[in-house]
């Protein structure tokens, strides 16, 4: 599949259809719950800078996104820094660069926006979203990830 021409912009809350329909084609899972909680959070309140994008293709055509969040001063750190928590591309749009595009918008978006530290998870077992995030230039962390199972 040749590449296509696409836009990147913020995400706005109309696009909450587009998203969750993108990520149930991806995670063959409806995490419609999970998408009205980070909306809530990342595009409606007035109390966040907006960060997250969407790519949209030559129709406007919504075939991406990245959900990000930004942090001032919470876990004890001083300046900014950010969260990349989601990202998708349609599965029919994969393999066109256009998760590098969204990444490299959303970088320098919050570089924009004075963060000077981008952080994300990745499970350890998943060699494709490793590799994709190494490949964006994302190094191991140096802050341990603890958690409590019940």
């Amino acid at each position: 599949m040749s590449k296509i021409a696409i836009k990147i912009r913020l995400m706005k809350v109309e696009d909450f259809t587009a998203v969750v329909r993108i990520d149930e084609k991806v995670t063959k899972a409806s995490r419609a719950d999970y998408y009205h909680m980070k909306f809530e959070t990342a595009v409606q309140s007035t109390d966040h800078l907006p960060t997250s994008l969407v790519a949209e293709d030559q129709d406007g055509k919504l075939v991406g996104f990245v959900i990000g969040d930004l942090y001032v001063g919470e876990y004890g750190i001083t300046q900014k820094f950010a969260t990349l928590e989601t990202i998708g591309i349609d599965p029919d749009y994969q393999q066109q660069g256009i998760a590098k595009q969204l990444i490299t918008e959303f970088m320098n978006h919050l570089r924009d926006l004075g963060v000077r530290k981008v952080s994300t998870l990745v499970d350890e077992d998943n060699a494709k979203m490793t590799h994709f995030f190494k490949a964006n230039s994302f190094t191991p962390s140096k802050t341990i990830n603890m958690e409590r199972s019940f």
